[in-house]
């Protein structure tokens, strides 16, 4: 009588092939998600951007309180999501300009607030060497890494 079953070649064969599927799968599966974490960039920066110049836009119309030597931009990022008072509404009703602040998805730390992820820069500050200041003019993640398009991520 034979007995069924595998031999030992048979199962050897099965595993080699099954670890080259997953040595191809891998490296596809790593780029899929930088694609997806950049694309979430790409999303953060045009909201939080778009959110800066609402704001600008609204202290450019009045309807935001500043002084002779402020530039009318959000002293900080958290202005954009906590809202500021607007000064023409008669019962000083609140403006937002974002519903939620997003994180850099470039960014290691995972604990903080989500504008301590961001690098901030002021209008006063070169855009060549961007620095911090009494108001927020741009973005950028401080991640340090380069993009699939060759672009470092603070740059974007």
């Amino acid at each position: 009588m034979r007995t069924r079953g595998f031999t030992l070649i048979e199962i050897v064969v099965v595993v080699a092939i099954v670890g080259i599927l997953s040595s191809v799968a891998y490296p596809l599966a790593n780029l899929a998600n930088q694609r997806s974490r950049e694309a979430e960039l790409r999303l953060a920066l045009r909201q939080i951007r778009t959110g800066i110049d609402a704001y600008k836009a609204a202290a450019d119309a009045g309807k935001i309180e500043k002084t002779a030597d402020d530039s009318g931009f959000p002293h900080k990022l958290e202005d954009l999501v906590n809202g500021v008072e607007d000064k023409t509404s008669p019962d000083r009703k609140m403006i937002y300009f974002m519903r939620r602040l997003p994180r850099d998805p470039m960014a290691a730390d995972t604990v903080g607030s989500a504008a301590a992820t961001w690098g901030k820069r002021s209008y006063a500050s070169p855009p060549d060497a961007p620095q911090e200041g009494k108001d927020v003019f741009d973005v950028y993640s401080l991640s340090d890494k380069n993009g699939l398009n060759g672009l470092a991520y603070r740059e974007w």
